[in-house]
């Protein structure tokens, strides 16, 4: 289970905190009522700095439950509206590390898929032609380790979408090891799946200081092959 009590603070000041995210949490709240990332973010704010009242915390971005890695929230509104322009704007570079079980068509390239998302499923389906609704999406890959049967994967999303990773991986035949929405034949032990934020570079809002933040993989399941 997810350690409510705890939290790895990659990068803080006045205007931002940025954490590393375990599986298994929410960044936001939903219609389960489990206690999401940002109001662990706001405990840890108010007991580190002593701070009365409410704290603000906003979100600037999401991570999937099942998920881990870097998650950015602003501190300010005048942070938060900015973080928000950057993301918007394609002006961050994400870089996200995935382990799969199928050695991938070619060692490195680019996928270009239409995704049109089921909201009630909450699954999303990629098309390699342009779709009714479907979002273009594109991501770049390579594979940088294999250990055994598994082969670890750098992804850096061009595009911004829901499940773009897990399905745009999946639908080349590599499902992300865990993932059974995507097409993976067997769950991890702890209901994550292995895709991980591992790097976020942008440019700081407020000090305009380039920041490229870096977030430690887990040390659980197929992620202890390239520890």
């Amino acid at each position: 289970m997810p350690d409510h009590n705890h939290i790895e603070v990659l990068f803080e000041d006045n205007h931002l905190l940025v954490i590393n995210k375990p599986t298994g949490i929410l960044v936001q709240g939903d219609a389960t009522g489990d206690e999401p990332l940002v109001e662990i973010g706001k405990r840890y704010i108010k007991e580190k700095y002593n701070k009365p009242g409410a704290v603000f915390l906003g979100v600037v971005h999401r991570l999937d439950r099942p998920v881990s890695g870097v998650v950015v929230f602003a501190r300010t509104s005048k942070a938060l509206t900015r973080m928000n322009a950057l993301f918007k704007d394609r002006k961050t570079k994400k870089t996200y590390w995935a382990i799969v079980n199928q050695q991938p068509p070619s060692n490195s390239g680019r996928l270009v898929h239409w995704l049109v998302k089921d909201e009630k499923k909450n699954k999303t389906t990629a098309y390699n032609k342009e779709h009714g609704e479907g979002k273009r999406s594109e991501l770049d890959y390579k594979v940088i380790d294999r250990q055994g049967p598994y082969y670890l994967i750098q992804v850096n999303p061009i595009t911004g979408r829901g499940h773009q990773i897990r399905v745009q991986l999946a639908s080349m035949g590599c499902s992300i090891v865990g993932d059974l929405k995507y097409g993976s034949p067997a769950p991890n032990d702890d209901g994550s799946i292995c895709l991980h934020a591992r790097m976020l570079e942008f440019v700081h809002p407020v000090t305009k200081t380039a920041l490229k933040i870096e977030a430690a993989i887990p040390e659980v399941g197929a992620w202890n092959m390239f520890c």
